[in-house]
């Protein structure tokens, strides 16, 4: 009896601090991930073509938006090619600031051999992520886009 009892206060503390999290959720995979887009210096990334500067926005990650893109994407962008899908490697983060220009989110796409990691950071001192993984509202929304990215198109 002990043992379920501590199995239902564990899970009910494990709810309340991973907000957003269900199976589908990834939590080392974010962390991993928030560490790679600092260590890559992601600012530092060429901008998602039509966001040269940040736009307002009416998307899910704020009022206003910087989208950064990786070689990977830049490479795709100019190759002259016409693409089905975004090649393995694309990474893209957007960073959402409220209308007062405050930095609130990250959000990032990780095109992965296995698909999109998706990944919505609130917590911008610490990393957390809010969504992580191929949680079912980030799959949702973009789904119905060009290969998952919903901010540009597939050349």
């Amino acid at each position: 009896m002990a043992c379920s009892t501590l199995a239902l206060v564990l899970g009910t503390v494990a709810l309340v601090l991973l907000p957003g999290c269900s199976d589908d959720q990834d939590p080392l995979g974010a962390a991993s991930l928030w560490q790679r887009i600092h260590d890559e210096n992601y600012r530092s990334f060429a901008r998602a073509p039509g966001y040269e500067t940040r736009k307002p926005s009416d998307a899910p990650h704020n009022d206003q938006v910087d989208i950064y893109v990786n070689a990977v994407v830049g490479d795709a962008l100019g190759a002259g090619k016409k693409l089905s899908e975004w090649p393995t490697g694309s990474l893209i983060v957007k960073d959402g600031f409220t209308d007062s220009g405050v930095h609130a989110i990250v959000a990032v796409l990780d095109k992965r051999q296995t698909g999109w990691f998706y990944a919505e950071y609130f917590d911008l001192e610490s990393g957390e992520a809010r969504y992580s993984g191929t949680p079912a509202i980030c799959v949702g929304c973009h789904t119905e886009s060009n290969d998952h990215v919903n901010a540009f198109g597939l050349p």
